[in-house]
């Protein structure tokens, strides 16, 4: 556990002080629940020694919470400025752990910005979340593990199952090299402003090694193709990929008259190890 946190102005007074209006084309609603911030906290598991990146603080409810549960460092990506601003207080309350960039996070490589064991938490902004989760799966390695507040549709896709309507592209792409487990659900009432939506906590771990060996860039093609026509039979949806669909299927030991949605993660990196043999790759 880190130092007893200083005297710090309530978040509430912090966002009037700096006219913290939430601005929808930022994605951004703030958490203000003191014991909710904490528990978010602490679901990242244990923090000392750890340097903590933060995806959009807002007015640092989640950064004061990290801080408290001894993060080594926090890194805090903000591209407001009016809570760059808002933060110099926090800031100068721990200038040896804290320490803000002013930018966008689609732009950034988190693991650039703080030394190992990393971990991410953030409550990201709903605009942006599955995109910046696609960016980091490449180098989930890096990190110890995320946790990542989601909007509670988007959680339920990274932890979806075959056959059931949650399961697409991002499940498979996500749970072929990490374990992801939804921790708990936040109420819209837990925000301000309140969202239309229940939120949920998920925790995303790297895994030792991925679930079967493929190259990235054709597992996410095959993925593509596969759910970007998820009712149609493979032999049909996958012809997009510019190799004869039923050669690539009878390759990787798959029925053709198959949908997308039925096939577990082992078997789209079948057909991904096909598409690269086709390829010459």
């Amino acid at each position: 556990m880190g130092d007893a946190p200083p005297a710090l102005p309530p978040l509430r007074e912090v966002i009037r002080q700096h006219g913290l209006a939430a601005r929808r084309s930022l994605g951004q609603n703030f958490l203000l629940d003191l014991n909710l911030i904490g528990r978010i906290a602490r679901a990242a598991g244990p923090l000392d020694g750890v340097n903590a990146v933060e995806i959009g603080p807002g007015p640092g409810g989640l950064t004061r919470a990290l801080l408290a549960e001894g993060a080594r460092t926090v890194t805090a990506i903000e591209r407001d400025v009016r809570c760059v601003a808002a933060l110099q207080e926090l800031v100068d309350a721990h200038p040896d752990r804290l320490r803000v960039i002013a930018a966008d996070a689609l732009a950034l490589d988190p693991a650039s910005l703080a030394p190992p064991p990393r971990k991410i938490v953030a409550n990201l902004p709903y605009n942006i979340a599955t995109a910046l989760l696609l960016r980091w799966l490449p180098s989930l390695e890096s990190y110890e593990c995320l946790t990542l507040m989601f909007q509670k549709e988007v959680a339920a896709r990274l932890v979806a199952k075959p056959r059931s309507k949650a399961y697409g592209r991002l499940s498979v792409l996500v749970q072929w090299t990490a374990n992801a487990r939804v921790l708990f659900d936040v109420p819209p009432r837990a925000f301000v402003p309140a969202p239309k939506v229940t939120s949920s906590l998920v925790r995303i771990e790297p895994r030792p090694a991925p679930l079967a060996p493929c190259r990235r860039a054709d597992l996410e093609r095959v993925t593509a193709a596969g759910f970007g026509q998820r009712r149609k039979m493979l032999r049909q949806s996958l012809k997009s990929l510019g190799v004869p669909a039923e050669a690539l299927l009878a390759a990787a030991k798959i029925v053709p008259t198959r949908r997308a949605e039925e096939l577990s993660v082992e078997e789209f990196c079948a057909i991904a190890r096909a598409l690269s043999t086709a390829n010459g790759v």
